[in-house]
């Protein structure tokens, strides 16, 4: 089995911090890649860290044989503290990875979304999210997976209160996410992150979307 090298961006995160660990464990890859702002504090013989100035992404190149490239970048408006700036993260950083992916002949790409993404939306996120998946899927890719999550959960560096609130849901009530409402359950980081690798390695040519019912099957089998 030839050995893969992964790269991926928006490894402090969430879903990002918890798919470094997935990938360096994995058979399958002799190498990870990550760009950062600041340091993973990741001490692995097999993890190569980068940090980069967002703001000049297009000027970054892949070094190195590329196989799969894992975009987790994520903001809210909040944090991002204008609609411009959060546009600029979810957005057109993105557009500007895949461009590189197909540039350097990524086999794939994939990246994490939001339930609800939806070009037409009235929410601006969603909205923001449905240009991005948009605006990707029409740049030309091998392979192009996306991963619409619902509430993440798991240990972040900043309190969200949406979230907390959900996991409190989650455990004292968890019926209420059956049935109808079963596509809304809230799906931990790591269930993502074991997802997005797994979608890796098949291989898969073709744009394909996974909602969070299927990241949650994916991320747990």
């Amino acid at each position: 089995m030839e050995k893969k090298i992964a790269l991926v961006v928006g490894a402090t995160g969430l879903v990002g911090g918890n798919l470094v660990n997935v990938l360096l464990e994995a058979p399958e890859y002799e190498k990870v890649i990550v760009w950062v702002r600041k340091s993973t504090g990741i001490n692995n013989k097999k993890l190569e860290e980068k940090i980069i100035n967002f703001e000049l992404l297009d000027t970054y190149k892949l070094e190195d044989r590329v196989n799969h490239i894992f975009c987790c970048l994520g903001t809210t408006i909040k944090k991002a503290k204008s609609k411009e700036a959060f546009k600029r993260v979810d957005l057109e950083y993105i557009v500007s990875l895949v461009k590189k992916a197909k540039e350097n002949d990524v086999s794939q790409f994939l990246v994490i979304s939001a339930m609800g993404a939806n070009i037409k939306s009235a929410v601006f996120y969603k909205k923001v999210k449905g240009q991005m998946e948009t605006d990707i899927s029409n740049l030309w890719l091998r392979g192009l997976k996306i991963f619409r999550p619902s509430l993440l959960l798991g240990d972040r560096s900043e309190f969200r209160v949406g979230e907390k609130a959900a996991e409190v849901i989650s455990k004292c009530i968890p019926f209420i996410f059956n049935g109808t409402f079963k596509k809304y359950k809230p799906v931990y980081g790591n269930t993502v992150a074991k997802a997005m690798y797994k979608v890796a390695v098949e291989e898969k040519a073709g744009i394909e979307a996974f909602d969070s019912e299927v990241i949650q099957i994916k991320g747990t089998i």
